[in-house]
């Protein structure tokens, strides 16, 4: 073994990056069960579900189905290799696990990808929490937020000051926990609340159902030229993400009471998620059919069609917003982890220094609140970012750790299994990119 890959053996990186025992009290005897799902199904259910529905308008609603629950069994696997990988490796960390098969570079890069990919996500989350609750103005005309329906307009309600209100009263009370399981509640909540869409939607489907208000959904994609075909695989890059939650995955095993229990807490993690995703999609693909916007979320902005429809829409909004805002800090978690990974490898684990722990957690929050709020093109960096590193942190490195296969441990199918992961994360990463520059250029062009 040459001396570099001995010394990254040796190194801190491949220490677990959370204390087994609580930093402040020391009293922690590992996380529970449930508590590992909540945490593991917030990280896949973050802002995503809401572009769901609209893969089913455009793939039918039997297709459209049927590719959801692939890819969560694609997800599932990718996640079972990384733990199997992981265990043969003895390390305790994901950029261990990429630094014992590539070694520093692959360690670097992995945590610049998940860096980048957090980092885009939060600061989304960040718009989308403005946009829906202080509104937004485009081309001159402001759209009125749900506070501002509610209340009027006030400086606390203004879109910066609300956003520094809900970062110093909501996030940063939520970040400051050294330990992901410290999050099972809010998790938990989170969850809740997007079976609450789930319900709210189906509710509502059921009375338009009742009233001969709503008709049967179209089972197949309806293809009427070559541009309608190529439109199905606009949905590859929403579908190859809607599981993504890979990075967070040794920091919730690592706190476990009894680690056997992560291949059962990744599966059924994946299939209340892909349960609440088929059911967001079918019933909001039902209730708006050929309607269906893109982020349904718009959708519910307008007369539903069944009384108390304004009532509705505040709750679906408001629901969904704190949904958000509670899967910022799982997030946020493992961002703070590889951040202080790539900028201090070497030293103790960040929960057992304050100083840095608190120093990295203000530096980010900053920056998201500052790219959130400053920054109006940032949401089209972030589109090429995201096209990139999200799907390299879920299937690229996954597939290439088992093609490399240090520990001769793959099977034939781990690697056909990783050659498609590669296919698919290279498609995907392909259309969206190409999509975002015709809809640049166009818009552009428009202009």
């Amino acid at each position: 073994m040459p001396s570099s890959d001995r010394k990254h053996r040796r190194s801190p990186k491949t220490a677990p990056l959370l204390p087994q025992k609580d930093a402040d009290s020391g009293h922690f005897n590992g996380a529970s069960f449930s508590g590992a799902v909540f945490n593991l199904s917030t990280t896949i259910v973050g802002a995503g579900i809401m572009a769901l529905p609209a893969t089913l308008k455009q793939l039918g609603a039997i297709p459209g189905v049927i590719v959801i629950i692939l890819a969560a069994l694609l997800t599932e696997k990718s996640i079972e290799m990384l733990l199997r990988f992981t265990r043969a490796s003895k390390s305790a960390s994901y950029s261990g696990l990429a630094g014992d098969a590539f070694g520093g570079f692959g360690r670097t890069l992995l945590q610049g990808c998940i860096v980048i990919n957090n980092l885009g996500t939060l600061v989304v989350y960040m718009i989308i929490i403005g946009d829906v609750l202080s509104g937004t103005s485009s081309d001159g005309v402001h759209y009125s937020g749900v506070t501002e329906e509610w209340f009027g307009q006030h400086w606390w309600n203004s879109r910066s000051n609300f956003l520094l209100l809900t970062t110093l009263f909501v996030f940063a009370p939520l970040i400051s926990f050294k330990r992901v399981d410290s999050l099972r509640y809010t998790s938990a909540l989170s969850v809740a609340l997007a079976v609450v869409f789930v319900v709210i939607t189906a509710g509502i489907v059921i009375v338009k159902f009742i009233n001969g208000s709503i008709g049967m959904p179209r089972l197949l994609p309806k293809l009427v030229d070559q541009a309608s075909f190529w439109k199905l695989f606009t949905t590859v890059p929403v579908l190859v993400t809607a599981y993504i939650c890979h990075h967070n995955i040794h920091p919730i095993e690592n706190e476990l009471r009894d680690v056997s229990q992560m291949k059962s807490i990744v599966r059924t993690s994946i299939v209340l998620c892909s349960t609440v995703y088929v059911a967001t999609s079918f019933f909001g693909f039902l209730l708006f059919g050929d309607h269906t916007l893109d982020d349904v979320l718009a959708n519910f902005d307008g007369e539903l069609g069944i009384p108390y429809s304004s009532l509705l829409n505040d709750v679906v909004r408001v629901s969904y917003v704190i949904h958000v805002m509670l899967v910022f800090p799982i997030v946020f978690f493992s961002l703070r982890l590889n951040m202080d990974g790539l900028f201090f490898p070497y030293a103790i684990p960040i929960a057992y220094d304050n100083r840095r722990f608190f120093s990295v957690t203000a530096a980010l929050m900053c920056f998201v609140f500052l790219g959130a709020n400053c920054v109006p093109s940032i949401w089209d960096a972030f589109q090429f970012t995201g096209a990139t590193a999200t799907v390299s942190v879920g299937f690229i490195f996954p597939a290439a750790i088992v093609l490399r296969d240090t520990h001769g441990i793959a099977t034939k199918r781990d690697r056909l299994v990783s050659l498609v992961m590669i296919l698919l994360a290279v498609s995907s990463s392909t259309v969206a990119i190409c999509s975002d520059i015709y809809s640049i250029f166009n818009i552009e062009i428009e202009a």
